[in-house]
């Protein structure tokens, strides 16, 4: 298994990309740059190459909906040569609440736009004339809204240091991961519960990979949680700061049954405390949503306790197909408890 983090930071990214130094001499393969509606993530990734030399850089995710397929051809393009080919392209379709609400694009056919996206962006790094006749019309017509007519097709005017980069897709719904497995070169689902995520995904995945495109090379999942080796109650009692994540995920991450993160939930067997977390959530009552995520999700989702279970743990998701872990330390020296895990799954 290669180990996975997702930048955390509150509030200044450049002091968390500086970290991530340690980390990548400590054995860290990825990291991983999220963006929701908060700091844009190419900006940051292009910090992080200009502060590294081995570990990969993911976009982790940019939605498909804020930036045109030609946009995001560029940015993956340009990403991949100032790191000099360690780029991942992290693409996801985010949810209603940002798209609409942060961006004012309309959230529609989440499916086709994806497909038709990547499908553009590796032409693209091909150098191929950017073209497409479906959620995108490429070279625009008059006949779909062009004011002069004037669009001819283009390729990629320089040249990318790859002519393929890893296209990786944050997916939840069945259908949507059923997509995933047949076109993506990786998988990030989220709240990922090793044992549970076949009653989920199961299905899903074994008809998506049964439809494949030729050429590409195993689906690649990554997924993990908070990372704190220790004995002792007090390690265990650091579960309790993956709650407040939990709760808004699963309380207030969409409106009623709109909650991808809620269905999830109940779809691991939680219907009761989906539905109760979701209540308190949304009308304000976050602590007492967070109090009633279940501690065997927690403990599941997470790498929290003695060496011992933490290795038990990584057994669980690699056995569920994980084959990036990605991992959020909680320690005094973070880069150190890389190194260690590092070790184990070597």
């Amino acid at each position: 298994m290669r180990l996975a983090t997702l930048l955390m930071y509150d509030g200044n990214p450049r002091n968390a990309a500086d970290q991530v130094v340690a980390l990548e001499k400590a054995g860290l393969d990825s990291v991983w740059v999220a963006e929701a509606y908060g700091f844009d993530s190419p900006t940051l990734m292009g910090y992080l190459a200009a502060k590294t030399e081995t570990v990969q850089i993911g976009s982790g995710i940019m939605n498909i909906y804020s930036r045109t397929p030609g946009a995001l051809l560029q940015t993956a393009a340009g990403l991949d040569n100032v790191s000099a080919g360690r780029a991942i392209l992290g693409l996801g379709v985010s949810g209603p609440q940002v798209i609409e609400g942060f961006h004012g694009v309309p959230y529609s056919k989440p499916m086709a736009r994806t497909a038709e996206v990547i499908e553009i962006i590796r032409s693209g790094l091909k150098r191929e004339p950017l073209s497409a006749d479906g959620e995108f019309h490429l070279p625009l017509t008059k006949e779909h809204g062009a004011v002069t007519g004037l669009g001819k097709p283009l390729k990629l005017l320089t040249r990318p240091e790859r002519d393929t980069i890893p296209i990786w897709i944050a997916s939840l719904g069945p259908r949507n991961v059923e997509q995933t497995a047949e076109i993506a070169d990786g998988w990030i689902p989220h709240l990922f519960h090793p044992e549970k995520a076949h009653l989920v995904w199961g299905d899903a995945l074994a008809a998506g990979n049964a439809k494949r495109l030729d050429g590409l090379a195993p689906l690649q999942v990554m997924a993990g949680g908070m990372l704190a080796i220790g004995e002792g109650p007090e390690t265990k009692a650091l579960l309790d700061f993956a709650r407040p994540i939990f709760a808004l995920y699963v309380g207030g991450m969409g409106a009623k049954g709109k909650n991808f993160y809620n269905d999830v939930a109940r779809s691991y067997g939680y219907e009761k405390e989906a539905e109760e977390i979701q209540d308190l959530y949304l009308s304000g009552k976050k602590k007492e949503a967070e109090a009633l995520i279940p501690t065997e999700w927690l403990e599941a989702a997470n790498l929290v306790g003695p060496e011992s279970y933490v290795k038990e743990r990584i057994a669980a998701f690699e056995e569920a197909g994980v084959t990036d872990l990605n991992i959020t330390p909680v320690s005094d020296d973070p880069a150190a408890t890389v190194a260690q895990v590092k070790e184990w799954v070597s």
